[in-house]
């Protein structure tokens, strides 16, 4: 590459010519503003370098990379003054022409060639013991990740299919609504007993319902089954957890009923789909852990994939899509009834302050069955909460007694409406 160097009132114009000779190189050319003292030193040095390159090296120049020699293991020695010129001569030609041809080998870069004849010690490897520690913990995350789901669900199969033997969702005792969601369709299905008496095709056997409600990701596998409809066609189904699309099912409830009003289902006239002041319900969470407040938005910045999927023994993205979804139904319902002046029709029980392996999903140890025992009967002492509509925490209703209470007013309101239901039934008769 030949300088060429325009000079004017004190100025100069550098134009560093790829292409080499004199002619202006018009594609590829750089031009650079600067002094002309500096412009004319930097032609001085480039001609300095010029001429040291054209020059014959022989074996005893100082500039001559040192081969080790047969009798000499290599890294043997350590770098002298001369190997450390040759280091930081070839980082500088690495950049400009890819390393020198007669010092490191024809078009290798320079300190991959000090390795290949042998010096280790000067550009040493890393070896997998040298790794930090943290790489050896992410390491094991991504196997553990991709090791396929923490249980193979064989033996809670076994259980549920034993259970329930052949048992359809048409032969519950009462009015069933079970979420689940189709991975291969990527939409929710719902089984009840609704849909089972007028849809062959959903009317599953029960073990299989069961089965694919509770598959976890992460923790079961998906379960696939198969049914036919009246015309004896084959359905397949693709399912895992319900919780994916309904962690709280009470809106599923709602719009469930709402749907069979519209079908027309003697059941719930003359009451209007959208007449949700008539509606009682009564939801029981499976409780929840202690919102620790341990995540902001500066530290989940800095996070990629693996950190928004497992961070600090937490799971930051399966528990802010499931927190989410279960509060905004809580709001929803709570203020909805709120609105039509029936709060006490709609009764929300859930505990969301646990701590430990309570809040845990899959330590069924006695010991922490029992606590959960204590759990549950701690909580029927405690106010009838409603959830604030700007924290999505539950608050004491202080129109409201306890949560015992509250149930018992509940039970004698269904006990009311079963009444009043077979006495109508009785009537028609």
């Amino acid at each position: 590459m030949k300088p060429a160097v325009e000079q004017s009132n004190g100025s100069s114009a550098l134009t560093l010519n790829p292409g080499g000779g004199g002619a202006p190189c018009r594609r590829g050319a750089a031009v650079v503003a600067v002094h002309a003292q500096v412009a004319a030193a930097v032609v001085r040095e480039h001609r300095n370098r010029a001429e040291h390159r054209r020059r014959r090296r022989p074996r005893h120049h100082p500039g001559h990379h040192p081969r080790v020699s047969g009798g000499e293991a290599a890294g043997d020695r350590r770098p002298g003054g001369s190997d450390r010129r040759l280091l930081r001569r070839g980082r500088r030609d690495e950049h400009r022409r890819g390393g020198d041809r007669h010092a490191y080998g024809a078009g290798r870069p320079g300190t991959a060639a000090l390795r290949r004849q042998g010096d280790q010690r000067l550009l040493p490897r890393a070896q997998p013991q040298d790794l930090p520690s943290q790489t050896k913990v992410n390491l094991g995350l991504i196997k553990s990740l991709m090791s396929g789901p923490k249980y193979d669900g064989k033996y809670l199969h076994s259980v549920v299919q034993k259970l329930l033997g052949d048992k359809r969702v048409n032969q519950t005792l009462t009015n069933v609504v079970i979420p689940t969601f189709d991975i291969k369709l990527l939409q929710p299905i719902t089984f009840s007993r609704f849909d089972a008496q007028n849809d062959e095709s959903k009317n599953a056997l029960l073990s299989d319902v069961c089965i694919s409600t509770s598959a976890a990701p992460t923790y079961l596998p998906g379960h696939r089954f198969e049914t036919k409809d009246k015309d004896g066609n084959s359905r397949a189904f693709n399912l895992i957890d319900g919780g994916v699309a309904a962690n709280n099912p009470t809106l599923l409830a709602m719009t469930h009923v709402s749907k069979q009003i519209l079908l027309g289902n003697k059941d719930f006239f003359p009451i209007k789909p959208t007449d949700y002041g008539k509606f009682m319900i009564l939801s029981l969470g499976t409780g929840s852990a202690k919102i620790e407040q341990k995540y902001d938005a500066t530290q989940s910045s800095k996070w990629g994939i693996l950190d928004w999927l497992y961070h600090d023994g937490s799971t930051p993205l399966i528990d802010s899509f499931s927190q989410a979804s279960a509060d905004l139904v809580d709001i929803h319902a709570s203020v909805l009834f709120q609105a039509l002046r029936c709060q006490r029709s709609y009764l929300r029980i859930q505990d969301d302050e646990l701590t430990g392996d309570a809040a845990s999903v899959d330590v069924s140890t006695p010991e922490n069955l029992r606590r959960l025992v204590d759990v549950g009967r701690a909580l029927l002492k405690k106010p009838a909460c409603k959830v604030n509509v700007e924290t999505g925490r539950n608050e004491p209703d202080m129109d409201r007694g306890t949560n015992e209470e509250e149930l018992k007013h509940f039970a004698e309101m269904l006990s009311e409406e079963r009444k009043a239901r077979l006495l109508k039934k009785f009537n028609v008769q």
